[in-house]
């Protein structure tokens, strides 16, 4: 049988992606291969795909076919993520040089379903639609050593209409708390500083799970109590399953950073039904306003999509109007792609790409407005920075905020990975532009 000694590995997609391929270079390396970033000689392509938008199939389809028309390569070549659970046995048919396609629910079969193609020669696949919390994320290789992804729930029951995520990572399935804490005790042992919570709604956890009587903020709860860990994130949060009690978590928990993931989708009652998105924008905007009546200063990010079927340009301008009066300071913008085994794509695609394209940019303008408007603000305030690495291009410090804003400075290699307190002196291109204030820790 072949032996295998390198792997190159590129990732498309969300966070949950990214941890993804963290379990899948652990799993790699314990087989004894090792990483490459040299994909011209690598034993193995793996390609960790996502399918939420159709530029990004496109991208992933058109990268591994051209992989396929060279004529010297000896790769075995496999497709994992999303897209291989959306397409399953078409990827064969589309490109006929791939040797496996691995859905988001069998990547702990990543190593089995090598030596299947190693001893048979022929293409394999597994792509079993429901998922089992047996992941060994002890085994995950996390590249960064300051920050790291934590799955606590995986798969959705939302079933928005424009969305493949329910079909490519099936239903919510919650992780033991004991896990998440286990794991947690772990990186901090190790000195992360930071950890995400991942999941497509992390507000579902333990709904599927009534017996362990434990929900999304009893675990942070739990986590909070951590030493070592100096900041829980989290994302993504559905409208709909926010709780005064997590609102309160937010509040009350020191290493819960005031960064909500929070997304809207559309500003339009009616287009929010038409997604299936199971909120108002009334009952949107009242929970918005108790998040920062618990939590002052609270920070909110989110997605939105322009140009939905049958959207308007009142319409439209609603979802603007309601980006500018609750003034996000993230936002992932997007125009609407139909994706094929959702129920919006049986509905006529009627809003033409001019316009999509013209109403996302006015969005994005918007956008860029007010992030530099409320960073303008922020000049001569000091903030707490979690100091990540060195930023490549300005040679200086680079980290982030509580609220998630990035911020760059002066300071020594030895400051990385610690918390510091940073002046502000200026912004530019959506960074904060700082100082650090002198303390013991950063005084030589």
């Amino acid at each position: 049988m072949r032996e295998l000694k390198t792997f190159f590995i590129r990732t498309y997609g969300c966070q949950m992606n990214e941890l993804d391929t963290e379990l899948m270079v652990g799993a790699l390396k314990q087989r004894g291969m090792t990483r490459t970033e040299d994909e011209d000689n690598a034993d193995l392509l793996l390609f960790n795909t996502c399918s939420i938008r159709d530029l990004a199939e496109r991208k992933v389809m058109g990268k591994i076919g051209r992989l396929g028309r060279s004529p010297n390569r000896r790769s075995i070549i496999g497709v994992t993520g999303c897209m291989a659970m959306a397409k399953k046995e078409r990827i064969f048919q589309k490109l006929p040089h791939v040797d496996f396609v691995l859905g988001t629910n069998n990547i702990s079969d990543l190593n089995l379903v090598l030596d299947e193609v190693l001893e048979t020669g022929t293409p394999q696949i597994k792509t079993g639609s429901e998922f089992e919390e047996n992941l060994n994320y002890l085994d995950a290789v996390r590249d960064d050593p300051v920050k790291a992804h934590v799955s606590i729930i995986r798969g959705c029951d939302k079933y928005c209409t424009y969305c493949v995520v329910p079909y490519t990572r099936g239903k919510e399935v919650s992780r033991p708390p004991e896990d998440v804490e286990k794991e947690c005790h772990i990186l901090a042992a190790k000195g992360y500083k930071e950890i995400t919570l991942l999941g497509q709604n992390v507000n579902s956890y333990g709904l599927d799970q009534p017996e362990w009587k434990e929900l999304f903020h009893d675990l942070l709860y739990r986590l909070d109590k951590i030493e070592g860990i100096e900041r829980i994130r989290f994302m993504t949060s559905h409208p709909c399953d926010i709780t005064i009690s997590l609102m309160e978590a937010i509040r009350d928990l020191p290493s819960l950073c005031e960064f909500v993931h929070f997304p809207i989708q559309a500003g339009s009652s009616r287009i929010l039904k038409k997604m299936n998105r199971r909120h108002t924008l009334e009952g949107y905007l009242e929970k918005v306003d108790q998040l920062r009546q618990i939590v002052p200063g609270a920070a909110l990010g989110t997605d939105i999509i322009v140009g939905f079927p049958t959207e308007t340009e009142e319409e439209f301008q609603m979802t603007y109007d309601v980006f500018e009066k609750i003034r996000y300071s993230t936002a992932f913008l997007f125009s609407y792609s139909a994706r094929k085994g959702t129920p919006a794509y049986r509905w006529k695609d009627d809003v033409s790409e001019e316009v999509k394209n013209e109403r996302l940019h006015r969005l994005m303008n918007l956008h860029q407005r007010i992030v530099k408007e409320e960073m303008e603000k922020m000049i001569g305030q000091t903030v707490e920075v979690l100091i990540e690495s060195r930023a490549k291009n300005s040679g200086q410090l680079k980290g982030r905020t509580r609220c998630w804003t990035r911020a760059i400075f002066a300071g020594s290699d030895d400051l990385i990975g610690t918390l510091q307190q940073v002046k502000i002196t200026g912004c530019s291109h959506q960074t904060l532009l700082g100082e650090l204030v002198p303390s013991r820790l950063n005084v030589i």
